[in-house]
C-alpha cells in the first residue's frame, strides 16, 4: 500500500490536455524548481534554458540578466549536476535535458549525497561511541525517573517527524487519537509502511458534532479516503471530548515496550505555540494504551456518522 497519495475529491477533475497546458502556463514555474535547491542564478538559467532550448552563454546572459562574468560558472555548475548538455563548438552551446531527465538526475544526486554522508557518518561509529558513550552514561546517572518521563518538541514539523518515527518503529500495534487527522498527508508514507507490515492500526476520531465547522469536511474526506485506500484500518468516534491527541505504538501491560507522541488539548493556545510530549517510558505508554482501550470500548458513538448516516 506504500506510495498512496491523499487527493481531495474536490480536486479530482477530469483531465483535458488543453486545460492542463493552460493551467501550466499560469503556474509559477519558479516554485517548481525549489526542490532542486539551486541558487537564484542557477534557477534563472535553467528555467530560461528549458524555454529557449539550445543556446549560447552570451545569449542566455542577455535573456536572464545574469552577468556575463557569472554565466559560465552557473552553466558549468548545472552541467556538473547533470541538468544540461554542453555542445562543443565556437561558440560553445548549452542544451537542457528533458524535465523527466532533470528530475531523475536530481533524485540520483540526492541518493549519491546520502550514500556519501551515510558512509562518512558510519565510519565514525566505533570511535564516536567509545568517546561519548561513557560520558553519556555518567551524565545519565544524575537524571531522575521523573525527568526521563518525556521530552517536548514543537507542534508541526518536529512533532510530525517524531510521529513518522513511531510508525517506522512499530512492530504490531499503532493507536491514533485525533480530531480530524489533518496532518495525515505529511505522515502517510510511514503510515502506509506500517499498514503493509500488517501492524494493527486503530484510529479514534472525535465525534464530528464536536468539531469546529471548518474541521468537519476535513475529517469526513480523510476518513473516507483512509477507508478506501486502507480497508483493514479500524476506526471509531469518541462520544466525548478528547483531553489529548497523539499516537502510541506497542503499549504493553508488562511494561517492556511502548512509545508515544501526544499533544494536550489547550484551546486558548494557538497550535503553532504548542508543544508535543514524546515519551519512551513503557509504563507511561501502557497507561495511555489503557485510556485508549477504555475509550474505544465504552465511550464511542454507537452509530458510525459516515457509514450509518
Amino acid at each position: 500500500m506504500a506510495g498512496h497519495s491523499w487527493i481531495s475529491a474536490a480536486t479530482a477533475v477530469s483531465y483535458h490536455p488543453d486545460a492542463h497546458m493552460a493551467n501550466m502556463s499560469s503556474q509559477d514555474t519558479e516554485a517548481l524548481l525549489d526542490p532542486l535547491e539551486l541558487t537564484e542564478y542557477e534557477e534563472q538559467a535553467l528555467e530560461c534554458l528549458i524555454k529557449l532550448g539550445r543556446t549560447t552563454a552570451p545569449a542566455l546572459s542577455e535573456a536572464t540578466g545574469i552577468p556575463k562574468a557569472r554565466i559560465y560558472g552557473v552553466l558549468d555548475e548545472l552541467a556538473d549536476l547533470g541538468y544540461l548538455k554542453v555542445i562543443p563548438g565556437r561558440p560553445k552551446q548549452y542544451q537542457p535535458k528533458s524535465p523527466e531527465e532533470i528530475l531523475d538526475q536530481a533524485i540520483e544526486n540526492r541518493r549519491q549525497t546520502y550514500e556519501t554522508d551515510r558512509a562518512r557518518i558510519e565510519a565514525t561509529r566505533e570511535e564516536f561511541i567509545a568517546a561519548f558513550g561513557p560520558l553519556y552514561e555518567q551524565a545519565s546517572e544524575d537524571i531522575s525517573p521523573t525527568e526521563e518521563l518525556f521530552h517536548v518538541v514543537d507542534v508541526g514539523d518536529p512533532s510530525e517527524r517524531e510521529t513518522r518515527t513511531l510508525y517506522e518503529d512499530a512492530h504490531q500495534d499503532v493507536r491514533i487519537i485525533t480530531k480530524s487527522f489533518e496532518y495525515f498527508e505529511s505522515i502517510e508514507p510511514a503510515f502506509a509502511e506500517a499498514y503493509d507490515r500488517d501492524c494493527r492500526l486503530r484510529m479514534l476520531f472525535l465525534d464530528p458534532d464536536l468539531l469546529a465547522p471548518d474541521n468537519r469536511p476535513i475529517q469526513r474526506e480523510l476518513v473516507e479516503y483512509i477507508r478506501t485506500e486502507y480497508p483493514e484500518i479500524e476506526s471509531r468516534f469518541s462520544a466525548t471530548r478528547l483531553p489529548w491527541r497523539g499516537t502510541l505504538i506497542d503499549p504493553s501491560l508488562t511494561y517492556d515496550s511502548g512509545d508515544a507522541v501526544l499533544v494536550v488539548e489547550e484551546e486558548n493556545v494557538p497550535l503553532h505555540k504548542r508543544q508535543a510530549a514524546v515519551t519512551e517510558n513503557h509504563s507511561f505508554v501502557a497507561g495511555l494504551g489503557r485510556y485508549f482501550d477504555l475509550t474505544w470500548e465504552y465511550d464511542t458513538l454507537d452509530a458510525d456518522p459516515y457509514r450509518d448516516a
